[in-house]
């Protein structure tokens, strides 16, 4: 069964080729990052302009590297959201119109399902059930995973996500977007010891999350330091993104932990854009490992980000539930993964489908 998958939730215009939803066969990605980058962030419209010009070309390209043509294809799977809803349109309403054309079943994803499954387009994957950490620019969340479309929310962000902590920090420290990488660089040469920022635990029993107020500290704390004459600073840029960057990866690594002891599982996975950064894998895997004695798994990191590989391979898995979408699915800005259920078939649809 060959599936294609086609995100555009946010400036990342992506499609993906899957077979069986086992083989990536294609992950194309066309990245909005230079077009965002003098602006400090996305900028929704701008991003939408940028996906109306990309989309085609990228599908076009994911089908050519898998090596196969439209008529091909048995599936078409598609973000609905969570996302910029400007962004969520241009690729839903494109992919509704292919599936029409082609008679072919549509399947409309949850962007973080997909990101919470992303793990499963590796080799190595935890059993069931385990703890899943979500963290990304947009969310933040631990989900207790029971099996495919078995979820339970344990503890989520109250406010900022860690993501967009890091890159509302690099826009205070004038480093631009995205804040992600420019940190995690910076911070390899500073001392997280030279300053402790606050952490957030929320209560003794919360696996809740909130960055807010590290992001105010951080804030005042760079006030101060440029206003400090630079031949009296005791403290570096450096030292300011790696005493930051520390009291993130604390708060992910101890809650993550807490919901591993809570669940009573035997592994963990992390996964979402921030997944990707090097220290929070390290500081994951080694505690878990001494703490615990469990294993952290995480996707490679071009399937950390935005991807289309992703989204295919969660609708290849909503489909063997029988769940595909009708012609009048609409973009969802807000997407709670509690509201995955209920999804009527599309009653157009006439191809029979091979699934083994």
């Amino acid at each position: 069964m060959l599936i294609l998958g086609i995100d555009t939730s946010c400036d990342d215009t992506s499609a993906g080729v899957m077979r069986d939803g086992r083989e990536v066969l294609a992950n194309v990605v066309h990245s909005q990052i230079a077009l965002h980058h003098r602006h400090g962030g996305v900028v929704p419209e701008l991003a939408s302009r940028e996906h109306l010009k990309n989309l085609i070309p990228v599908v076009e390209e994911a089908l050519k590297t898998a090596g196969v043509d439209f008529h091909d294809l048995d599936a078409l799977a598609v973000t609905q959201g969570p996302g910029l809803v400007g962004s969520l349109l241009v690729g839903l309403y494109y992919a509704k119109a292919l599936a029409l054309a082609l008679k072919i079943p549509l399947i409309a994803v949850n962007h973080l399902e997909a990101h919470l499954l992303s793990i499963f387009l590796e080799p190595e994957v935890p059993p069931f059930p385990y703890v899943a950490l979500t963290v990304s620019g947009g969310h933040t969340q631990l989900y207790h995973v029971r099996g495919y479309g078995d979820y339970t929310l344990l503890g989520q962000t109250v406010d900022d996500a860690a993501g967009e902590a890091f890159d509302k920090v690099a826009k205070i420290f004038g480093l631009g977007y995205p804040g992600g990488r420019v940190i995690e660089g910076l911070a390899r040469s500073g001392d997280a010891r030279a300053i402790r920022f606050p952490r957030a635990w929320m209560g003794k029993d919360s696996l809740n999350f909130s960055f807010s107020g590290l992001k105010t500290a951080v804030l005042l704390q760079h006030r101060r330091w440029i206003e400090t004459p630079e031949a009296e600073r005791t403290l570096s840029l450096a030292d300011l993104a790696a005493a930051f960057q520390e009291a993130v990866v604390d708060v992910l690594v101890q809650k993550t932990l807490a919901a591993v002891e809570r669940t009573g599982v035997s592994a963990a996975a992390v996964a979402g854009g921030v997944a990707c950064n090097g220290h929070l894998r390290a500081r994951m895997s080694a505690t878990a490992k001494e703490e615990k004695g469990i294993a952290v798994f995480y996707p490679r990191p071009a399937y950390c980000t935005d991807n289309g590989a992703m989204i295919a391979l969660t609708g290849y898995r909503r489909f063997l539930k029988g769940e595909t979408a009708g012609l009048d699915v609409d973009a969802r800005s807000k997407f709670p993964m509690g509201d995955l259920m209920g999804v009527r078939p599309m009653n157009c649809m006439d191809r029979e489908i091979r699934v083994r």
